[in-house]
């Protein structure tokens, strides 16, 4: 164990440990944790920021508000619904069409509105919430996937997750959503990590779990040299949420609608560590180089520049 741990220090690896103690808790206040931890409040942020995100329908605020939600969503055949205070993906109900009376969700599954009514009763009870406290629930448009990252997903949306180091990029993946993680973009539940070459946007090797995968489980298609489109607006954005939120250390996860490019879907003031398997990189060794030679005083443009020239794949 010793020399697993020495041989992990020795490649720049990042344990939880130091990353509480050397990042998180340093550089995030955590009176700024609400701005990331509420998803409704992010979207508010993000929106006065001037940064895209999916349109908002609803908030549901009381058990009383629910019966509203059939004239609001009336003639939408798609959207999503999720707990303002969630984590990991869990309470978030994605429907993707109708059949009178019944609403379909990703899975395929049918549920009718008394399903549909428990979910969202629920979730305003905290049964999905951090801490189990009373919740909000957002309803919002439904991010419909770019047609290149079809051949490397399974049903579900994949997104972009970025950590953001005193506002510089420093490391990326793409999570793709598999049959095992029943169409989310969750690597806990079984979604495939991707690396994501900083400086071209382009993928690299795939992890499912702890196996190193080359090609996606249920398509079948390579994971491997995609590039990724409007990777420098998705830089420029993950930069930005820096002046955002006031966070030094953060995870940004963004989206490529079809239609509307990338769009924020969350952020993290604690982003998980399996993002340096996906790159086989440690993310130690970029922040330190972040410290002794940059400066985040510098414009977003500069501070994308230089990590797009020093962590390049």
């Amino acid at each position: 164990m010793l020399e697993l741990r020495r041989r992990l220090r020795q490649r720049g690896v990042l344990g939880i440990n130091r990353r509480n103690a050397d990042y998180v808790r340093l550089l995030n206040p955590r009176r700024l944790y609400p701005l990331v931890d509420d998803k409704l409040r992010t979207k508010e942020l993000a929106i006065a920021a001037g940064m895209p995100v999916p349109e908002l329908y609803a908030v549901v605020t009381t058990q009383h508000g629910i019966r509203d939600l059939p004239e609001v969503l009336e003639g939408r055949e798609q959207f999503v619904v999720k707990p303002a205070h969630g984590s990991g993906g869990n309470g978030i109900l994605v429907i993707t069409g109708r059949r009178g009376e019944l609403y379909r969700k990703s899975s395929g599954a049918m549920m009718d509105w008394g399903e549909f009514d428990h979910h969202v009763s629920s979730a305003l009870s905290g049964l999905y919430s951090l801490g189990g406290q009373r919740d909000r629930v957002l309803v919002e448009y439904f991010v419909r996937s770019e047609p290149a990252l079809e051949k490397i997903s399974y049903r579900g949306v994949p997104d972009i997750r970025l950590i953001v180091y005193r506002g510089y990029p420093v490391m990326a993946m793409i999570r793709l959503p598999t049959h095992l993680s029943d169409g989310k973009a969750n690597l806990h539940l079984g979604a495939v990590g991707v690396g994501i070459d900083l400086s071209k946007g382009v993928t690299l090797k795939g992890v499912q779990g702890v196996e190193v995968v080359e090609s996606h489980p249920d398509t079948g298609n390579r994971l491997a040299g995609l590039e990724l489109p409007h990777w420098d607006r998705i830089l420029e954005m993950s930069a930005k949420c820096f002046e955002m939120t006031g966070l030094g250390y953060l995870g940004t996860d963004i989206v490529l609608d079809e239609k509307l490019g990338p769009l924020i879907l969350e952020l993290n003031a604690r982003p998980g560590l399996a993002i340096q398997i996906a790159n086989s990189s440690g993310l130690h060794t970029r922040l330190e180089l972040i410290d002794e030679h940059a400066d985040p005083s510098e414009p977003v443009a500069e501070r994308v520049d230089f990590s797009r020239h020093h962590f390049a794949a």
